[in-house]
């Protein structure tokens, strides 16, 4: 696809996504092994969703997987990682990319810890990271910030390390007292994806997995590390996403946006929620949603769907289409703001003014809500009033 066919899509100008492409301040996803249409992420684009998928060691079940990857785009995710943990990771990716027309992500560690544990090597490593690019993925979140020096201070934390990518460095650290070799020989893991056009998303290994240990000292170091990382990144032509927070309070969403794009020379951003409480059990999506939305209105660029399920269990089919939908309701309204995107918002007001329920049914973010309500279609009006309508009461007397 031309840059003038993505900045129609994104209704933005062509020159100004050159621009902004050159920069780093947007990044393209599309691997150049992969026919299918490259996602622009970043400044001035539309607000984009990942959703999560993959199976555990506990629950190997390819088929449901890939359900849920077209359960995920059908409701409007843009992007897919596979996340899946135990056997065959080979071909769970093939398929999974196979079936897919949207990027795919991975994270590479994870199946050269399964194989090797800390005993894997730096050529392990880079050698696991080559096999997903060749296989066709789009970006590979890779855990380059996390050094010796923040893993020394893990039991500060309430909680020390929530990411497994993250868990897996850390202990390999500890276990051989050596330092990040993704850090440490970050020029060779530029050399690998640059061969294939993959984009780094760089992993926030630190990230708060509670409100308590928010914008700590861990999370910002690792942060600075991620920004003179960018800086090799962008000397090399490689395009790069900061991953942020996970857990984090309202009052410093902000803050750690802008210090994002502060210190990572305006980078597109990838958040997990952030979630703004550690309640919501069972309702993580809606956590996930609120702080989304309030993160990407001050800049975060892409955000991680959180299902229902979060800090339970594996997500069902219905925990990824809920997930998806929540983390849409916070893009959209983020673009409302950003972009001035309101269209279908106006289209939406116009059909509930006129009592046109075919019509809402078909702008909703859930098409399928008509399905609950299929009474509605006949009626003016709703069971809220009924004859009380204040929108057919009012228009009555402005008609007379």
């Amino acid at each position: 696809m031309m840059f003038s066919e993505i900045a129609e899509q994104e209704g933005v100008d062509e020159n100004k996504l050159k621009k902004r492409v050159e920069r780093g301040s947007v990044v393209l996803l599309r691997n150049s092994g992969r026919d299918i249409q490259p996602l622009a992420i970043g400044e001035g684009m539309r607000v984009k969703v990942n959703a999560n998928i993959g199976y555990s060691p506990d629950y190997v079940d390819v088929k449901k997987e890939l359900m849920k990857a077209e359960v995920a785009v059908e409701y409007g995710a843009d992007t897919l990682m596979d996340l899946s943990m135990g056997v065959d990771l080979d071909g769970m990716r093939k398929k999974i990319i196979e079936h897919s027309t949207v990027p795919v992500g991975t994270v590479p560690i994870y199946q050269a810890f399964i194989e090797k544990k800390t005993e894997m090597s730096k050529e392990d490593i880079l050698k696991m990271i080559e096999k997903n690019c060749r296989d066709g993925v789009d970006f590979v979140t890779l855990h380059c910030g996390i050094t010796l020096d923040l893993v020394d201070k893990l039991n500060e934390r309430l909680i020390p390390v929530t990411s497994r990518g993250g868990s897996f460095m850390a202990a390999w650290m500890i276990k051989n007292k050596q330092e990040n070799p993704l850090y440490e020989f970050f020029d060779e893991v530029l050399e690998v994806v640059n061969e294939y056009d993959v984009v780094i998303s760089l992993g926030d290994a630190m990230r708060p997995a509670c409100l308590r240990d928010s914008s700590d000292e861990l999370q910002l170091k690792e942060l600075f590390n991620l920004g003179r990382l960018t800086k090799k990144a962008r000397e090399a032509n490689t395009p790069v996403i900061i991953e942020g927070p996970g857990h984090i309070p309202l009052d410093e969403i902000e803050y750690n946006v802008k210090l994002e794009k502060k210190i990572c020379d305006n980078s597109p951003f990838y958040v997990l929620g952030p979630l703004v409480t550690d309640t919501a059990l069972g309702y993580d999506h809606i956590a996930g949603a609120i702080g989304g939305a309030l993160a990407a209105m001050h800049g975060a660029d892409f955000l991680c769907y959180v299902t229902p399920s979060e800090h339970m269990g594996l997500p069902g089919i219905e925990d990824v289409k809920q997930g998806v939908i929540a983390s849409r309701i916070a893009a959209h309204a983020a673009d409302i703001v950003r972009l001035g995107t309101k269209e279908v918002d106006d289209e939406m007001s116009k059909a509930r003014g006129e009592l046109d329920w075919k019509t809402m049914f078909r702008l909703g973010v859930d098409e399928d809500i008509g399905e609950r309500y299929p009474e509605l279609l006949d009626k003016e009006g709703c069971s809220m009033c009924g004859k009380y309508c204040a929108l057919k009461i009012v228009r009555e007397y402005i008609r007379s």
